[in-house]
């Protein structure tokens, strides 16, 4: 199974954080992402609030990760991430700066949200 394959589906967002805050519970309840045929699209509250276009690089335990949003807040917008992927779960460190994450952490310094997804069943 080659990396996009295997990142491809819809995940349920089990917690997040944003320059070292934790998200709201409400927020992961409510939120998931879908990866398929090399397009995203992000999901809260049965409604999508961002799609796109998604890059992989690297096929390691982390690995380069790139948003290309059309539609929603993200619209023109390039996001490069890292994501780690083990089992069921996928971590995903977004640099909402527009600089690539070298770690899976956020701090008040950088504009970095740190997310991570359980896979759902279809």
């Amino acid at each position: 199974m080659t990396e996009s394959v295997s990142i491809e589906g819809r995940w349920q967002m089990l917690r997040g954080e944003l320059a070292g805050e934790a998200a709201p519970e409400l927020v992961a309840r409510q939120s998931t992402i879908e990866f398929l045929a090399g397009r995203y699209q992000a999901i809260f509250g049965g409604q999508v609030v961002d799609r796109g276009a998604f890059e992989l690089e690297g096929a390691a335990e982390s690995a380069a990760l790139t948003l290309h949003g059309h539609v929603g807040p993200n619209a023109g917008c390039t996001i490069p991430c890292v994501y780690q992927l083990r089992g069921d779960r996928l971590r995903v460190c977004y640099g909402l700066d527009g600089v690539r994450p070298t770690e899976f952490s956020t701090s008040t310094q950088h504009r970095r949200y740190l997310v991570t997804y359980r896979r759902l069943l279809a």
